[in-house]
């Protein structure tokens, strides 16, 4: 039979892929189904999906399994390009992706493609930068190395700063992961290496238990998607394998509470003032502290004050 045949059901068979008496077990199709997600591209949204559709609407019929329905979200995949258009031979423009992992390492090429866009976007090999990755992945790793308390310190009461950034990070990872959003869970993983790296060079030092807290979120949410570094990283900070075994770091919800956040301050709609307020500032006491900023009160010059728009505790927007 044509191979679109045994593409349209294999993920019943996964169920129970030892079971030689029955094409799968529908107990445990009903159990593990139906898919959470799907991820691929254009051409599997118009062909292999509708086989599957039609393959798993008939086992329902036959009372194989109870659901209709194979796969409950999709998610359609971008692809790769090279200056623009797509590779072929004919033209000429194909990356070797063989010299690419020689040359740079499986987890850099790996987390150039999850960095360069969302999932569902094209990526033009032309535009990234492999070797950017690899000095990424370099700079996470001297972390690992540089950090000399002992594995299971309670973290507690290590600098503050650095454990804020750390489970905030940890915090903002989770919603990007979940809503597949991975180009900007690696940015987030980018801010806390150089936060760490920060820490460690001109504040804390590797002594300190927040920072051994921070390199070993950094392994975690890098096992995600740079595996092998991760791993070494995590070995070097003295655990057993696997991190992949280690689970999502719990998170301290009195660590996400934010001491100060910036106000913009607006005069025509250009930025005159920054202010560093209280979350939880009054309408009222914000437009007072905008309108008292002698950076506004310049701006105003003496002119007559038509409206004030206030956003608290982040926007204040003055028509003169």
């Amino acid at each position: 039979m044509d191979t679109f045949v045994d593409s349209s059901w294999y993920f019943f068979r996964y169920v129970s892929p030892h079971d030689d008496t029955q094409a799968f077990d529908s107990a445990l199709a009903d159990a593990w189904g139906p898919v959470d997600l799907y991820v691929g591209g254009d051409e599997h949204a118009v062909l292999h999906l509708l086989y599957a559709r039609f393959f798993t609407k008939a086992l329902r019929d036959m009372g194989l399994v109870s659901w209709d329905e194979p796969f409950s979200a999709y998610l359609s995949q971008g692809k790769v390009i090279n200056n623009g258009r797509k590779m072929s031979k004919s033209l000429g423009n194909g990356v070797s992706l063989g010299d690419q992992l020689a040359e740079f390492g499986v987890d850099a090429v790996r987390l150039t493609l999850v960095f360069a866009s969302p999932p569902e976007d094209n990526i033009d090999w032309a535009d990234v930068s492999p070797g950017g990755s690899a000095r990424f992945l370099q700079r996470a790793w001297r972390l690992s190395g540089d950090v000399t308390s002992e594995p299971g310190v309670d973290p507690a009461g290590g600098d503050l700063a650095l454990r804020k950034v750390t489970h905030k990070t940890l915090r903002d990872a989770e919603v990007l992961v979940e809503s597949h959003r991975f180009n900007v869970m690696v940015a987030r993983t980018m801010e806390l290496v150089n936060a760490t790296r920060k820490a460690i060079d001109s504040g804390a030092g590797g002594s300190d238990p927040a920072v051994r807290e921070a390199v070993e979120a950094v392994a975690i949410l890098l096992s995600l998607v740079a595996p092998y570094t991760a791993e070494e990283m995590w070995e070097r900070l003295g655990h057993e394998p696997t991190v992949a075994r280690v689970g999502w770091p719990t998170i301290d919800p009195a660590l996400l509470v934010e001491d100060a956040v910036t106000a913009v301050v607006q005069i025509q709609g250009k930025v005159k003032a920054r202010l560093e307020v209280s979350p939880d500032i009054s309408e009222a006491d914000l437009e007072a502290l905008a309108m008292a900023d002698p950076a506004v009160v310049k701006a105003v010059d003496g002119r007559p004050v038509r409206k004030v728009i206030v956003r608290a505790p982040k926007l204040v927007n003055v028509v003169v």
